[in-house]
């Protein structure tokens, strides 16, 4: 909320030296998150809700309000955190954050298909690989250099 807007490191455990994907799926829903935060929230009579919580009125359940049903998925959409009570948690194979992380990751491994880049930007991609393979030799010259 004070104006930084860079988010780094998602999946990177020990400072960067080790990578997790399952960490990466986390960290993804994280930043989703911070970021709902960042755009702010609308707060007018609809959001504010004035009348629903004047008609239930105190220590009632708001749960079952239209009002509630409608906007309950504006603010935080997470997959991954388990919000439900102890027993459906436990109903439900009582699996932490990480664990539902790494089924995820597994998932996206196994089925995602990446759009292909459009075709100008391939073109583009390669023209800088290129050129820079003529100015700093190929990625096996550097290897050598390390050596």
């Amino acid at each position: 909320m004070a104006g930084a807007n860079l988010i780094y490191g998602p999946g990177m455990l020990e400072s960067g030296i080790t990578f997790d994907f399952a960490q990466l799926v986390l960290d993804n829903e994280f930043a989703g998150m911070i970021k709902q935060t960042v755009r702010g929230f609308i707060v007018d009579d609809e959001s504010l809700a004035v009348d629903v919580i004047k008609s239930v009125g105190p220590s009632k359940d708001f749960l079952a309000q239209d009002h509630t049903l409608k906007h309950m998925r504006d603010h935080s959409r997470p997959e991954l955190i388990d919000r439900s009570g102890i027993e459906m948690w436990r109903a439900s194979g009582a699996t932490d954050s990480y664990q539902r992380a790494l089924e995820k990751t597994r998932e996206i491994l196994q089925t995602h298909q990446p759009e292909p880049l459009p075709e100008k930007v391939q073109t583009e991609m390669h023209s800088i690989i290129t050129e820079t393979e003529e100015e700093l030799g190929d990625y096996g010259d550097l290897l050598k250099i390390v050596d």
